[in-house]
């Protein structure tokens, strides 16, 4: 099978197309024939070097939507021929930017009739972080109020439809040229980041999505309200940030996305329902991977980028 692959860290010019023998599902597995993958920030760190797996080589990936093509022993939730979509175990499940991959059944559900393979590749991930974030951590119930940093993003505007679909008033941060595409997905109030103090415009919140770690992470503390909750995709803060959690009486919380059939099948569901689309912002053929992963690092992009495999 086609792959892309890398035998170093570096820059998008380590990434090479190369054949791979085609894997074989063991117990519990599907083999999918991948028909689109997403590509994620997730990705492009674990390129330059190498984040939580450092393997080499390595076939990057973890986002899939395609076809069942077997199943191994004791699997009874699908049959060959069977559009399914979702994401192999994060961190260590990774190479889905390859023909074909394997991976637990229940890491995947069917593929919604309406929702085609490019989209459906864009989604796992990236939806499975804001609602694993949203729901599982903070628990965002309806009336509340929610700060989304980054709410153009892959993870961010996921996020907004998911917080507007429980019930939320929906804060988003974003450059101004990208308020109306937000309007769209149904956010309540936007603070363009570049011009106005988010600390300031957002007021008293009671759950924050950092998607950027860092200052934002640590201003953020202070825009929630007593018993609120601030759930960071990327870092848990510092020393210094826990103590001023633990000062104002709000609760900090660093997540790691997992592979869930439950909520998979909930990310599934809304989109059937019309309550979840994903916005993707342009494709690449498997074998520009290194075009995708250029493109993503310019943090420029609105929504997701996909590679196109079938």
């Amino acid at each position: 099978m086609r792959a892309i692959s890398q035998d170093v860290h570096g820059g998008p010019e380590v990434l090479k197309e190369t054949e791979l023998p085609r894997p074989e599902p063991g117990p519990g597995q599907v083999l999918i024939a991948v028909h689109a993958a997403g590509v994620n920030p997730t990705d492009w760190k674990h390129r330059a070097g190498g984040r939580f797996v450092h393997r080499l080589p390595l076939v990057l990936g973890w986002d899939v939507s395609g076809v069942v093509t077997a199943v191994g022993f004791g699997v009874t939730l699908f049959e060959p021929g069977d559009e399914v979509f979702g994401m192999v175990p994060y961190p260590h499940g990774v190479g889905t930017h390859a023909e074909y991959v394997t991976g637990p059944a229940r890491a995947f559900v069917r593929k919604p009739a309406g929702l085609g393979h490019v989209r459906a590749g864009a989604l796992p991930l990236a939806a499975l972080t804001a609602y694993q974030a949203l729901v599982d951590t903070a628990d965002v119930r309806p009336g509340q109020r929610v700060l989304i940093h980054a709410a153009a993003g892959g993870v961010g505007h996921l996020a907004v439809q998911i917080a507007k679909a429980r019930g939320a008033y929906v804060i988003g941060t974003a450059s101004a040229g990208k308020h109306e595409f937000l309007r769209g997905l149904g956010a309540d109030e936007l603070i363009d980041y570049r011009g106005t103090d988010f600390t300031e415009a957002a007021g008293e919140v009671d759950v924050v999505l950092d998607t950027l770690a860092g200052e934002t992470l640590t201003r953020s503390l202070g825009v929630l309200r007593k018993g609120g909750t601030l759930v960071s995709i990327l870092s848990g803060g510092t020393p210094e940030d826990a103590a001023k959690a633990a000062e104002l009486g709000v609760g900090l919380k660093a997540m790691v996305v997992e592979a869930d059939h439950a909520s998979m099948r909930a990310i599934a569901g809304l989109v059937e329902e019309g309550a979840l689309r994903v916005h993707v912002d342009r494709t690449f053929p498997l074998a520009d991977a290194a075009a995708a992963h250029t493109a993503g690092e310019t943090g420029r992009t609105t929504g997701k980028l996909v590679l196109t495999v079938r």
